[in-house]
């Protein structure tokens, strides 16, 4: 492999993880601005929505949409905000990437506000139109109301988006200390 080479594939990944970590902080602004059309540039047509607690489980852009306006009918005004964003690159396929995303998001749901603290696992794939969502997994720390946060947030039960108490999907306490294994696979 030439110098030019070399450095094309290198300029080419740090292209590549820009792209995608621009994804995932438009995913943010297409949900609070409820841009359906948006859903559907952002997600490839046979995506998978999934999240840890088994209530969104979309297959197919259709499906997709449909439970992301089945939530907007639920929610007010929503604040998305992404943190930190690991991308690691498939060295068997130059087109697949996954990713680690960190959020925030302040919403009105059902007339209360509420805080959630979010985790995304997502598989991306390059398509003609860019980088998009092939597969994203949700997952909450808490999910509570703001006046509520403060007491929720020590306790095990701090899901209650739903009119119940929940558990909250991470941290995982593993009795062995170990981090959970999903997470090995981002630090090799």
């Amino acid at each position: 492999m030439t110098d030019n080479t070399a450095l094309a594939r290198r300029i080419g990944r740090i292209e590549d993880r820009a792209a995608i970590q621009d994804l995932g902080v438009m995913y943010g602004y297409i949900m609070d601005e409820r841009d359906i059309d948006g859903i559907r540039r952002i997600f490839c047509e046979d995506a998978t929505l999934r999240s840890a607690d088994g209530v969104f489980a979309a297959e197919g852009i259709d499906k997709i949409v449909e439970t992301y306006q089945g939530r907007f009918a639920a929610l007010g005004p929503t604040n998305h905000f992404t943190h930190g964003h690991v991308v690691t690159f498939d060295d068997a396929d130059p087109d697949v990437a996954r990713g680690l995303l960190a959020s925030h998001a302040e919403v009105v749901r059902d007339g209360k506000p509420m805080v959630v603290a979010l985790r995304y696992q997502d598989t991306y794939r390059r398509t003609s139109t860019g980088w998009r969502f092939a597969d994203r997994l949700m997952s909450y720390m808490y999910y509570t109301e703001v006046t509520e946060y403060a007491n929720v947030l020590g306790k095990a039960l701090r899901v209650r988006a739903y009119g119940d108490e929940r558990p909250a999907d991470w941290p995982e306490v593993l009795d062995s200390g170990q981090p959970p294994a999903w997470i090995k696979d981002y630090l090799g």
